[in-house]
């Protein structure tokens, strides 16, 4: 077993490189040395070579036959198919939820994050909108805890790293500076609440259709992001999209 001081560059190692990927510091294709890493990073080549592994695994990167990583390329049917796939485990989850919450306190959980979203969807400072973000990671990651599946949670995790693909991936430049966008985070709010309201009635069916249909506004960010270019750089993970080059430009 590991000890806490590996477990740490471990963990430091894969947060910093996956980072350092999704700003865009490594271009599609790009073949990634260990030994720079190692010095940038600050850990040794064993942490630095499980991090390629979890990456790999998350699709961040590709091994190459004869050894060693480059960064992956998306297509735009790439990112799609990812919210789709992405659309289907959050459903399942909101069914599982509706069918396993033993308590009224899971309920309230929701229900209190949810009014504090509440009162930032009509608020057009980044502020506001940097913690309508972080409520909305939370109330995403309470319905999972609600489901009660740690294996649809795993799932999840290689899905919403990818770009684009998480709850609030594409919104966290976008939405602040693009009033187009705010009407995608209304909706949002009402999927929250009707999906608390299909859970607190037991409606699997209904609960996991809401969560299907909720993921998919990941899909109007992207369009919303592809049509202005001025904020696109600004999006983690927009430069592994294979787009023209003159978008970047």
């Amino acid at each position: 077993m590991a000890n806490p001081a590996h477990k740490t560059q471990i963990t430091r190692a894969l947060l910093r490189l996956r980072e350092l990927i999704l700003s865009g510091e490594f271009a599609p294709g790009q073949r990634l040395s260990e030994l720079p890493l190692v010095e940038r990073l600050g850990v040794s080549r064993t942490p630095l070579r499980l991090a390629f592994s979890a990456l790999e695994h998350e699709g961040l990167l590709r091994r190459l036959p004869g050894g060693g990583y480059v960064v992956r390329e998306f297509t735009q049917a790439d990112i799609r198919d990812a919210i789709e796939l992405r659309g289907v485990l959050e459903g399942t989850a909101a069914r599982l939820a509706a069918q396993r919450h033993t308590s009224r306190e899971h309920l309230r959980g929701l229900r209190a994050i949810n009014d504090e979203i509440g009162e930032l969807v009509h608020q057009a400072d980044y502020e506001s909108f940097e913690h309508y973000v972080e409520l909305n990671e939370r109330f995403h990651a309470r319905l999972l805890r609600v489901a009660r599946s740690p294996m649809l949670e795993r799932a999840l995790d290689g899905i919403v790293s990818l770009p684009f693909a998480a709850p609030s991936a594409a919104f966290v430049f976008t939405e602040a500076e693009l009033p187009v966008s705010r009407e995608v985070l209304l909706v949002a709010h009402y999927h929250h609440r009707a999906l608390i309201e299909a859970i607190e009635r037991r409606e699997g069916a209904r609960a996991e259709a809401i969560g299907r249909e909720h993921a998919l506004l990941a899909l109007r960010n992207l369009e919303i992001v592809l049509s202005h270019r001025e904020v696109l750089e600004h999006v983690p993970g927009a430069r592994l999209i294979a787009l023209p080059q003159s978008v970047f430009q």
